[in-house]
């Protein structure tokens, strides 16, 4: 399960409290055009790749679920369809107000959830790893607030293993998405930083041995797309 080979370096990109200020104001300003982006991102496949995020928990129906990094609620709605109790969870007032799900939302800080202890039966979190601050200790948080037995599954973009491929997403992801994200969104800076935020995330090895030491068993990795999105998951120990 090796990752792909390194990047050349690219422009320093913001750590710690700069980060976190420059990730919130970002996401604050395209939230309302970031389910459209979404979609022509993706070429609608986002929207599948939900379905099997939610669809990896296999908790009982009626467990609460909750989705960290919810931006505007779309997986939220999914979890709900999957007939679980959905909360949402974000830092970014700009996207919690374009929010469009019935599911009870809240503004927080994901690496220290407002949330007891065990309390909830699974975690989900679409694309907002590589936007966390401290990802060893926001899959801790997670293994704290889920009960024994509960499961975690986080989607985030990947890299397809096949040369060939990657050179062709590396292409759509790098230089399309930026320049459609420019014209549709008016908002260069923003579509060029979320391709090049991927450099934020571990090899996939080293992201699942982060995701066993957190307190979780089972842990898995699947791919979808040619390797272009990944799926983690695991269970609480």
């Amino acid at each position: 399960m090796s990752g792909a080979p390194p990047r050349a370096p690219e422009t320093r990109l913001p750590q710690g409290d700069d980060k976190q200020r420059a990730v919130e104001a970002m996401f604050d300003r395209i939230a309302p055009r970031y389910d459209r982006l979404n979609r022509i991102i993706s070429l609608g496949q986002d929207r599948r790749w939900r379905r099997h995020t939610v669809a990896a928990l296999r908790l009982a129906p009626g467990g609460t679920v909750l989705d960290l990094g919810c931006g505007t609620g779309d997986l939220c709605n999914v979890v709900a369809a999957a007939g679980y109790s959905a909360i949402g969870v974000d830092f970014s007032a700009g996207m919690l107000a374009a929010a469009h799900t019935r599911a009870p939302l809240a503004r927080a800080d994901a690496l220290a959830l407002p949330v007891p202890d065990a309390s909830a039966d699974g975690v989900v979190s679409g694309f907002a790893l590589r936007n966390f601050v401290d990802l060893d200790r926001f899959l801790r948080e997670c293994a704290r607030v889920l009960r024994p037995g509960g499961r975690f599954a986080a989607l985030e973009t990947g890299e397809p293993a096949s040369p060939l491929l990657r050179a062709g997403h590396d292409l759509w992801f790098r230089r399309v998405v930026p320049l459609v994200g420019s014209t549709l969104a008016d908002d260069a800076e923003a579509y060029q930083y979320l391709p090049r935020s991927t450099a934020y995330l571990p090899s996939p090895a080293e992201l699942l041995a982060l995701v066993d030491a957190a307190g979780f068993g089972a842990v898995e990795r699947r791919t979808f797309t040619a390797g272009a999105v990944q799926l983690i998951t695991g269970t609480r120990r």
